[in-house]
């Protein structure tokens, strides 16, 4: 997605177009659900497309016509090498320390030999024909020249034994024919870039598009690549843990790049600013660090930038989901304002208002917090005159403030409220606790805090 966004911010800044290419020619790989994941995640980011999606496997006989012609050309050839030849002859390689890699065993077969093969029942894939000799080299407008010596890249698969072409083949197509300017990627696909534009090259593709390959996204602590076994990595799992698309879309934004004079520049930047600022020149070569504390407060500024009305309208969906006909719109819109000024995410917020939401019947203070309760000195006493004080006082946030009350029994209040927290909300820390006693009412705050006293018993 980090990809994408890029690739999107640059058309933007520039008024090119942004093309949707759905890279679907692999069949085994390749699901509807992942296909309307992808539009569906880029939708809610608001990275909207020009043209597209354009499915590739939609292309196929264009792929294939593109693969004959090759073949007629002499620039591709059939191969009828079985998986178990390939791999025997690759042993015997690494064993000879000859380098591994495809050894050209079927690149000039006459046509009686291919027929033989074929009357044998074999199938065969296409290989592209690699020059035996010189330098291969593309201009990077992140990394500048990058080379590798033609030796060292072998013939390589352009179509599969099922006639379907493979990434390298269908990428230089479908670029000739889209009109592919400029291509954005992650610096993993570097390698395939000399493949692509010499399949582009052979088949006369004219001025080849404008590289740039992005650095890697690395977990902060451990500088790995992220993966699944680093936690949640998929744009899916953020939006269900309630983050916001702005606070992803400016995050994702300056993982790998910043605005110049980016020590002067706030970094919270809405779409239109990151658009207006975006170039390659400020791309970094190094790995970009994933902090997931810092998208953390940057997802807490954009929940701040939102009016109220608009962070209602963002937490009463998940909010009615999970407490069904206990909602009530008013108390949470109250409730919700406590929350504007402490929250990280929008399921933050819901999981802070709960308390409001609940059957006292079925009230719980979750172990750790009731742990805060046993291990708070004179709690007992401290509930009795808490329960005095709320079940009489004036009911006005004043009036019920806490504080006078635990003075007088020679407690502070930093060791008493996580107690009291935990009574009245479930939790130790939570919304503000007086004006939550006031939103939840005389009766229910009493009886939450007589409750907690009689388990103390």
């Amino acid at each position: 997605m980090r990809t994408a966004l890029f690739n999107w911010l640059f058309a933007r800044h520039h008024g090119g177009t942004f093309i949707l290419r759905i890279e679907d020619t692999d069949a085994s790989r390749t699901t509807e659900e992942a296909v309307i994941g992808i539009t569906d995640a880029l939708g809610w980011l608001g990275l909207d497309w020009d043209e597209g999606p354009i499915r590739q496997s939609a292309r196929l006989e264009r792929h294939r016509t593109a693969v004959a012609r090759l073949v007629a050309d002499g620039h591709a050839y059939e191969c009828f090498c079985t998986a178990d030849e390939l791999a025997a002859r690759n042993d015997d390689a690494k064993f000879a320390g000859r380098p591994p890699g495809y050894d050209g065993n079927c690149r000039d077969l006459t046509a009686d030999e291919r027929a033989a093969f074929a009357a044998e029942g074999r199938t065969h894939v296409v290989r592209f024909r690699t020059p035996e000799e010189g330098v291969s080299t593309f201009a990077d407008a992140i990394r500048g020249d990058v080379s590798v010596e033609w030796r060292l890249i072998r013939d390589f698969v352009i179509q599969r034994a099922d006639g379907t072409p493979i990434f390298f083949l269908a990428n230089a197509v479908d670029d000739i024919d889209m009109g592919i300017t400029h291509v954005i990627r992650g610096e993993d696909l570097l390698d395939s870039t000399h493949r692509v534009l010499a399949v582009r090259a052979a088949l006369g593709g004219g001025t080849p598009p404008v590289y740039a390959h992005l650095p890697l996204i690395v977990d902060a602590a451990t500088r790995a690549k992220l993966s699944k076994r680093h936690g949640v990595i998929a744009l899916e799992e953020f939006r269900k843990e309630g983050y916001l698309p702005e606070a992803l879309t400016n995050y994702l934004a300056l993982q790998g790049w910043a605005p110049a004079g980016a020590e002067s520049v706030d970094e919270i930047l809405s779409a239109d600013e990151l658009f207006a600022a975006f170039d390659l020149d400020h791309v970094t070569h190094a790995a970009a660090a994933f902090d997931r504390k810092k998208l953390d407060w940057m997802n807490g500024e954009w929940i701040r930038r939102l009016p109220l009305d608009e962070l209602v309208a963002r937490v009463e969906p998940i909010a009615r989901e999970r407490f069904g006909e206990r909602y009530e719109r008013d108390t949470a819109i109250a409730a919700i304002a406590l929350a504007h000024e402490r929250a990280v995410t929008l399921n933050e917020i819901v999981d802070g208002i709960a308390f409001l939401f609940v059957d006292d019947a079925d009230f719980a203070i979750a172990p750790e917090s009731w742990d805060k309760v046993v291990a708070t000195d004179q709690v007992t006493e401290l509930l009795d005159a808490v329960i005095a004080h709320v079940g009489t006082c004036d009911w006005t946030h004043d009036a019920i403030d806490l504080r006078p009350t635990i003075e007088v029994l020679g407690m502070k209040p930093r060791k008493a409220m996580p107690a009291l927290y935990a009574a009245v909300e479930g939790r130790h820390r939570g919304l503000p606790l007086f004006e939550s006693i006031q939103l939840l009412g005389r009766d229910r705050s009493v009886a939450r805090l007589r409750s907690a006293r009689e388990r103390l018993d």
